[in-house]
């Protein structure tokens, strides 16, 4: 049986509902999972409408039957939202659409969701608390601890980077980069890994905190006292880690091809490379959650939204990737 996936049409100002309705028309994503949006019943339809991408059928709940060639969607309300602007309508709408997927997977309703763009600005707006989709999902399903990895299949092999500090402000990475959380991340990205993607035993690399990994202690310490010992602590515990590597030499020299995962200290030192390297064909994935949870790997292009002429390469992916992910964990 096709796994349930459900597809969040991210900020209505964006692109998310563009790229969801033309993922949902792909047949090979129909073959993989049953598709069900989630968000505005009438946003999604004007926007198929003026696009001419097939009709679009709102229904009360994920197993309901719609016609043959029709897209469901269990609408979450919606009020007007001027395209392309940052609003805090638009805000709530996303988060709103992103909280009834979740429960749907919570409940089994869904066997995964697929959460398109929102914006940090617009959610801020609508009095969010949290950065994005990552923290949001770890709270409402209230997962102890969740890693951001973005994948993609490239020719040299699978590149996953994984992140152990997220949306943080730069001035802040370093106390945050602790022993603890290092070897927390770990043991999570390594269970994922598992658990999600069936890598049997996961080797990962470990980026150093530093330029040069710190240089032997002349280009700051942490590297050497914070995160050589927590990379010790996760091998006592059977994981294979290995660092940690400067993270310029690192990519440079292609050495991620090598490892099953690399786990980066900051948000832009993993991904940074991993959008020169895969960018529109990557999958933004959550591992920790008790549930499926993918994306894909950019934003809400607001700049180009309503025009018709998004790309849902990465968005595809993600389902792809979804349904994999959730036949795997059933």
């Amino acid at each position: 049986m096709r796994p349930v996936l459900a597809l969040t049409l991210g900020d209505p100002a964006g692109i998310g509902p563009e790229i969801v309705l033309r993922a949902a028309r792909m047949l090979d994503l129909h073959e993989a999972a049953r598709l069900v949006a989630v968000g505005s019943a009438d946003g999604l339809r004007a926007q198929s409408e003026a696009l001419g991408l097939g009709p679009v059928q709102a229904v009360e709940s994920i197993g309901a039957d719609v016609p043959d060639g029709a897209l469901a969607v269990i609408d979450t309300g919606a009020s007007e939202v001027p395209m392309g602007q940052t609003t805090a309508a638009g805000g709530a709408q996303a988060l709103a659409a992103v909280a009834r997927a979740c429960d749907a997977c919570l409940a089994g309703e869904a066997d995964g969701m697929v959460t398109a763009p929102l914006s940090k600005e617009a959610i801020a707006l609508a009095g969010a608390d949290f950065p994005g989709h990552t923290e949001f999902l770890q709270r409402r399903t209230g997962a102890d601890h969740v890693v951001m990895v973005l994948a993609s299949d490239l020719p040299a092999g699978p590149l996953r980077v994984a992140l152990t500090t997220i949306h943080e402000p730069i001035h802040r990475v370093a106390s945050l980069v602790t022993a603890e959380r290092i070897e927390t991340t770990l043991r999570t990205l390594a269970d994922g890994l598992r658990q999600r993607l069936g890598v049997v035993r996961p080797r990962i690399a470990v980026l150093g905190l530093n330029p040069h990994a710190g240089d032997g202690g002349v280009i700051g310490s942490e590297d050497l006292t914070v995160v050589a010992p927590a990379i010790e602590a996760a091998q006592a515990a059977g994981i294979d880690a290995v660092g940690p590597y400067p993270a310029d030499a690192f990519f440079g020299r292609g050495s991620w091809a090598r490892v099953d995962a690399v786990l980066a200290m900051y948000h832009d030192q993993g991904l940074a490379p991993f959008k020169a390297l895969a960018m529109g064909g990557g999958v933004n994935l959550t591992l920790g959650l008790p549930i499926v949870r993918t994306s894909p790997d950019h934003g809400t292009a607001f700049d180009i939204a309503g025009r018709g002429i998004a790309d849902p390469g990465s968005f595809a992916e993600a389902v792809r990737l979804a349904a994999e992910m959730a036949r795997r964990s059933r």
